[in-house]
């Protein structure tokens, strides 16, 4: 993915480069464009090239919704059981700000190479975790994007998470402990 975004900053800044050239060097016999036609051209060129950047990590067409607002994708499906209120789960997670491609990583086990224990339906942890966890089976994982109601609400968390801040997270059940 990180591939594809600078490839297409590159197209952009490309398009952009060759519209300058253009203005400033008119071929035989052409007129210039006046300043103002060049700039809305050249503005329009760099937002349609970069226009695709976004459109992947807004896609939430293919999430499920629960009544809360919680929504969620598996990506990969789980085989094992599902933990009931109060059981202790080993998890890996990665959590991000504005989206899961973004650069805003807050937290992530994965990163640290050591799976977070906790246990489902008890509150240690954000509303959204504890509602995800409690209907995922052993082995599966999820992407989740869990609302400011079910996440830190308008307080945020440790100066990194701002209030009202929606949450991305990559999610996978590792085990019932």
């Amino acid at each position: 993915m990180r591939f594809t975004t600078a490839l297409l900053l590159l197209a952009g800044i490309s398009l952009s480069t060759t519209a300058v050239i253009a203005y400033s060097n008119p071929k035989n016999g052409e007129t210039r464009v006046d300043r103002r036609a060049f700039l809305s051209r050249a503005t329009a060129m760099t937002t349609a090239a970069a226009l695709p950047l976004r459109a992947g990590a807004d896609d939430v067409s293919d999430f499920v919704t629960t009544e809360s607002g919680l929504k969620y994708l598996v990506v990969k499906e789980g085989t094992g059981a599902i933990p009931s209120g109060g059981q202790t789960v080993k998890t890996d997670y990665t959590g991000w700000l504005d989206d899961f491609n973004s650069e805003k990583k807050f937290d992530s086990s994965r990163d640290r190479g050591r799976p977070f224990t906790f246990k489902v339906g008890t509150g240690q942890v954000i509303r959204g975790w504890d509602e995800s966890f409690s209907t995922m089976k052993i082995g599966e994982r999820r992407k989740i994007i869990v609302p400011p109601n079910l996440g830190y609400g308008d307080r945020g968390a440790g100066g990194i998470i701002p209030g009202g801040a929606t949450l991305y997270f990559d999610v996978e059940l590792l085990g019932i402990l």
